[in-house]
């Protein structure tokens, strides 16, 4: 969906939004206007999902080539993207009752909400536990063992997982350093990891239809292992040059929301905070191009524009 959309659509979703309209219309919409609505939607949501939601995610994952843009997404962490999208725009098309002055704003604090909730029921769905807990006769099998038990959910949060662990099944090594981060001992090797797996699987194989439902069913659904690719391969060419460009501007303005918070933290006044940022993150050509004009200066310079962009600011960090 991405680089499809008009902007036409785009103010037509934001004046929606103002009215208080957005949901109704989208509730009330034949195919072809609901297809407009939601990739208009779309377009506003994907960039704050990507650096709020994606990034982080992929920086955890050890993932730095995700983590670069959009179109360096390896393809299960695209995936992944998109259902995160698809999720804030159901979410907007749904919740979107009131007025709504600023999207992006409560957009960026309805993400995880909307991510969370998508995630519970595509798990459901499969037939894994939406907030795997530890079942107390699961517990009484492992001898109460702690690093056992807490193997036992991350097995259970594992098989709800659309992503697989690059050509193996779990994820061992991501594992094994929780293993020594929990019990304090020097990290374990794959074996006797894997022989620890297999003991938390035969535990809850003593009870043959709840292993049935919540371990091999949703194992069943997902992605067959495959090698990585080498991150040093040139990437596919996923997205032009203006998403290229909308990605990396999200970028720097996730940057310039991380260090205005971090002034005003300090005590700076707001407006001095924001003008300041966005003169050193957005005053010297970020993209690369000859092309420049003066328009963030005299935004800066105009106090009423100048005003505006900083309740813009504060509203997204919910200040």
């Amino acid at each position: 969906m991405l680089g499809t959309v008009h902007p036409a659509d785009v103010a037509g979703i934001r004046r929606l939004a103002r009215d208080g309209l957005l949901a109704g219309s989208a509730a009330a919409a034949q195919p072809r206007a609901l297809a407009r609505l939601r990739a208009g939607v779309y377009s506003v949501a994907w960039p704050l999902v990507f650096t709020r939601i994606t990034r982080p995610l992929e920086h955890r994952r050890r993932h730095a080539d995700c983590a670069r843009g959009l179109e360096w997404l390896r393809p299960d962490c695209l995936d992944r993207f998109h259902d995160d999208v698809e999720a804030v725009v159901e979410h907007a098309l749904r919740r979107a009752t009131d007025p709504i002055e600023n999207l992006e704003g409560w957009l960026s604090t309805r993400l995880n909400p909307a991510t969370v909730d998508a995630h519970r029921r595509r798990r459901g769905e499969i037939g894994a536990l939406q907030r795997p807990r530890l079942p107390a006769w699961l517990a009484d099998a492992l001898g109460g063992d702690a690093w056992l038990c807490d193997l036992a959910v991350q097995i259970l949060l594992w098989v709800g997982v659309p992503a697989t662990a690059g050509a193996e099944l779990w994820p061992l090594d991501g594992w094994a350093a929780r293993r020594a981060e929990r019990t304090g001992e020097p990290a374990a090797d794959r074996d006797t990891l894997d022989g620890e797996v297999r003991q938390v699987l035969a535990a809850m194989r003593t009870r043959e239809r709840w292993h049935a439902e919540h371990v091999e069913r949703p194992l069943g659904h997902k992605q067959a292992p495959v090698a990585p690719m080498p991150a040093e391969l040139p990437a596919l060419e996923l997205v032009g040059r203006e998403e290229r460009a909308d990605a990396r501007l999200a970028e720097l303005a996730e940057e310039a929301l991380g260090a205005i918070e971090l002034r005003l933290n300090r005590g700076e006044e707001p407006a001095t905070a924001v003008a300041t940022v966005l003169t050193l993150v957005f005053g010297e050509d970020p993209l690369g191009t000859a092309a420049r004009d003066d328009w963030l200066a005299a935004a800066l310079a105009d106090p009423a524009r100048l005003a505006g962009i900083v309740a813009t600011a504060l509203a997204i960090l919910g200040r």
